[in-house]
């Protein structure tokens, strides 16, 4: 069902706004409005141009907060903090992290550099020179660096006794040989030559290393891990000090997380100034039951004023948006509201289908899908699926389950053996109706055309009765799910019965009066309307127009009414068509003629018609609700019921 909607307005001063948010609008479910847009009829009310003065600090407390819920040893201290104390607070422990890292920047960037480093002379280690007089000789050129194993063989065989240059080995891997070439400076841009013809990769040394390679490299290695214990040290340091107060920074986090949005509150408001003071106006909607309360409650506050309309006040309807929707239905139903969802909420003066929907998809689900053992599977894994995981489609697939095995129960069908139990009704394959006019008809055929035009029926009464609730009396009379259309498909069925019971002659009666006069209404049901809404134009276009509109429409709406109800069929052809698909599993497995049949086959059998049948008939059963059912009588153009965020997270 949809929830009753208040629409309340409260006023107050300024002051006073973010006591009336904490204290009142953060303990109830309230979709705040636009209060400038809302109220337009007001006059000299302005928005509030404050920017929020908690959101740079409470990134900050949210950043301490979060190293606090890494250590994974605190909890919020449990008592209430003043917003101030809370700012304080944050501002003290920022700041001590704050130079924590200007200490750590220093120190990283050093550390960087040494790794750097390293990385160069790692693989020079073997070179048992001094590295700083290598790399300051004057006459002498020399280039650190990796030439490819193929590369350095061609060298030694072919090149090292031509060229001015002694290539001084490292260190090798698989690919690589790491080394120092020397040249004269005279030979320099020869021999670079040729060792860049042979892929010689060059690495730049940097003048920061102080003996030999060896000697570099574990002084370097010593001063790395000292930089890293310093840098160790300093982030102990200062998360020893947040732990300490770690239940204050949860506890300030919190304080402050409440007053940023409190505050954002005031983006919602209008003021307006009264001699000399200045009065906030907020506005919005609340469910019936806790505008009550709200209105009680804030009875007692001198300060603030509080007026309560109903949502649907004709007057309020004209001013403001339509309610926003908030569905109520019991628990076993809820998990259907995600169909309803997907089509779209339905608007205030509609009726919830949610019950309707519910009902309806797990019998013809369980109609197309009717078998025992089938259906406890279906029932047991949904519900398993909606306990731990808590999927509204599996809470809907168990609901399914539960009338797949009625149903099975009534088709005689086990997994697809139809010799374990007699059917409570018949089965689908055998089963046949002798009618009039036709002949033998499969039975569930009948039956499900039947079940069809029944609820064809009653989606024209839903039409009718959210009709009415909007108001909009043409569409209730003249409309093709409307009186008129009611009164025309009623005497169709009435008709098609009498005739297939042997009736004749009270069903040609019907014939004559029920068919022509509705369908007359229905092709005059604009100039009915605007009659009865009494515009001077009762038809637009021209009578010829009309007329020739009129007969098309006719013929539209009449092979609506024959197509809507044959579609119908579908819930007869699966049933027919799953107990043909278990015939062919059983057939496969060997179990036809009362055989022992292949267990193996039969379980992977029941799988796939399990899986493969049941998404088909599962779409199908949405699709009758959607297109047969929801097109009849549905808009689905609510919106939806979004409290402040505070209620939202507190309820």
């Amino acid at each position: 069902m949809v929830e009753k909607m208040k629409f309340i307005s409260i006023v107050g001063p300024k002051e006073e706004i973010d006591r009336v948010t904490s204290q009142y609008l953060s303990q109830y479910e309230i979709q705040l409005e636009n209060t400038l847009s809302e109220l337009k009829e007001l006059k000299n009310i302005t928005p509030c141009a404050d920017s929020n003065p908690y959101r740079g600090v409470l990134a900050r407390a949210e950043e301490l907060a979060g190293r606090v819920r890494e250590a994974g040893n605190a909890v919020p201290s449990g008592k209430g903090m003043e917003t101030q104390a809370a700012v304080a607070l944050t501002e003290e422990l920022y700041g001590e992290l704050e130079k924590c890292r200007a200490q750590e920047s220093g120190l990283e960037a050093e550390r960087k550099k040494v790794v750097e480093l390293l990385v160069n002379i790692r693989p020079f280690q073997d070179l048992h020179y001094d590295v700083a007089s290598i790399l300051h000789f004057k006459h002498i050129k020399f280039r650190f660096g990796k030439i490819p194993v193929e590369s350095y063989s061609k060298l030694k065989e072919y090149l090292m006794d031509d060229i001015c240059s002694i290539f001084d080995e490292c260190g090798r891997d698989g690919n690589y040989i790491w080394g120092v070439y020397f040249v004269p400076a005279a030979e320099e841009e020869k021999v670079d030559a040729v060792y860049a013809s042979l892929h010689f990769e060059r690495t730049f040394i940097d003048d920061d290393y102080e003996g030999t390679v060896e000697e570099a490299f574990e002084a370097l290695t010593r001063r790395q891990k000292e930089l890293e214990e310093k840098l160790s040290q300093i982030e102990a340091s200062f998360q020893e000090k947040l732990m300490a107060r770690g239940g204050e920074m949860l506890t300030a986090a919190e304080t402050l997380s409440d007053s940023a949005e409190y505050f954002d509150v005031r983006r919602l408001a209008a003021f307006t100034k009264a001699k000399d003071t200045v009065f906030f106006i907020l506005c919005g909607w609340m469910t019936k039951e806790d505008a009550e309360r709200f209105e009680k409650e804030i009875e007692g506050d001198a300060d603030v004023f509080c007026m309560v309309e109903d949502g649907k006040n004709e007057s309020l309807e004209n001013r403001f948006r339509k309610p926003p929707t908030k569905l109520k239905n019991p628990r076993i139903f809820k998990p259907f509201e995600m169909f309803i969802r997907m089509y779209g909420l339905p608007n205030y003066q509609e009726f919830d289908p949610t019950i309707f929907v519910a009902v309806t998809y797990s019998i013809i689900f369980g109609a197309m899908f009717g078998d025992v053992g089938q259906g406890l599977c279906l029932f047991i894994g949904g519900m398993l699926l909606y306990k731990f995981k808590k999927m509204n489609l599996a809470a809907i697939v168990g609901s399914c389950g539960i009338f797949s095995t009625i149903f099975g129960f009534c088709f005689g069908s086990v997994f697809g053996f139809e010799d374990v139990i007699q059917p409570l009704w018949l089965r689908p394959t055998e089963a046949m109706t002798t009618l009039p006019f036709i002949g033998n008809l499969n039975t569930v055929f009948v039956v499900a055309v039947a079940l069809g035009m029944g609820l064809v029926i009653l989606m024209m009464v839903f039409h009718i009765i959210n009709s009415l609730r909007a108001k909009q009396l043409g569409e209730a009379l003249f409309d093709t799910n409307g009186v008129a259309g009611l009164v025309f498909y009623g005497a169709v069925a009435a008709v098609v019965v009498l005739y297939m019971t042997g009736n004749a002659l009270p069903a040609g009666i019907v014939l004559a009066v029920m068919f022509v006069v509705p369908l007359l209404v229905i092709a005059c049901k604009e100039p009915l309307t605007n009659k009865l809404n009494k515009k001077k134009e009762l038809i637009e276009g021209g009578k010829g127009m009309f007329v020739v509109q009129a007969f098309f429409e006719m013929f539209e709406v009449l092979l609506s009414y024959f197509s809507n109800t044959l579609s119908f069929v579908r819930i007869g052809a699966f049933a027919v068509s799953h107990a043909a698909m278990m015939q062919v599993v059983m057939m496969l497995a060997g179990a036809e003629n009362g055989g022992t049949p292949n267990i193996i086959v039969v379980i992977i059998g029941n799988l796939i018609v399990l899986g493969m049948e049941g998404l088909i008939v599962g779409i199908q059963g949405l699709r009758l609700q959607y297109y047969e059912f929801f097109s009849r009588f549905y808009k689905g153009d609510g919106r939806e019921f979004k409290p402040y965020a505070k209620a939202a997270k507190s309820s």
